[in-house]
């Protein structure tokens, strides 16, 4: 089993090196996905889970939801950076699967029978896809180090959960303009992220650079939905 402490930086390995850890670390991007639809399929597919999902959205339950959902973005993210063996990095990598599955229950419920079937999801899909490699892209091709938006991340993130909190709070819906500013948010964490792949992991922390980038790609999914959503 591979320890991450005789791991190094992707700056002292070769090119066939670098090529290699892009490549595990995209495989687990799209492994992570498909376990992701998998688990979406058995949970739309249980009356329980869909009721309680649905529930959870109602007033200040969706924010203890949000803060849960955080906390355990928190314990994943250290597990899958800082373990000592790749065990505990695919149980933290894991758990954070099966709680992005459950949150995102009662958007998918509500998108696909009441707000544009599967075929809306289906577009919201490729859009973030494609915004999803044309960011990418602009990392690999410009080799620009983006860890400077990490301030500017936290930030957004802080005015976001304002924006909720003052949305339950006062029951106004946060409409377009906030599922646009999210979609630029996710946009600079897929930035920041793509970075971080290029310029700061290394050659052991391919579970962990998973788990950023997937992190982003379900984030941006998450806010493109809710803007087609809105259209209507």
């Amino acid at each position: 089993m591979e320890n991450i402490q005789s791991s190094y930086n992707l700056s002292q390995a070769s090119n066939y090196e670098r090529v290699a850890f892009y490549r595990k670390t995209y495989l687990h991007v799209a492994l992570a996905f498909l376990v992701f639809l998998v688990l979406e399929v058995i949970f739309l597919n249980t009356p329980a889970i869909v009721s309680v999902g649905l529930k959870m959205t109602q007033g200040w339950t969706w924010l203890i939801v949000l803060g849960a959902f955080m906390l355990v973005t928190n314990f994943a993210e250290k597990w899958a950076r800082n373990a000592q063996n790749k065990r505990t990095q695919y149980i933290g990598f894991g758990v954070y699967i099966l709680a992005e599955a459950f949150i995102f229950v009662p958007l998918l419920f509500m998108a696909k029978y009441y707000g544009g079937g599967d075929a809306m999801l289906q577009q919201a899909f490729l859009v973030t896809l494609f915004l999803f490699i044309a960011l990418s892209a602009v990392v690999f091709l410009t080799k620009k180090d983006f860890s400077f938006l990490r301030s500017a991340i936290a930030v957004g993130s802080i005015v976001a959960i304002g924006i909720i909190i003052a949305g339950i709070a006062f029951g106004f819906d946060l409409g377009l303009v906030f599922s646009g500013f999210m979609v630029l948010l996710a946009a600079a964490s897929i930035l920041y992220q793509t970075s971080n792949l290029v310029h700061h992991y290394t050659s052991g922390q391919y579970v962990a650079a998973a788990l950023g980038l997937f992190a982003s790609f379900m984030l941006m999914l998450w806010y493109i939905i809710q803007f087609f959503m809105g259209r209507d």
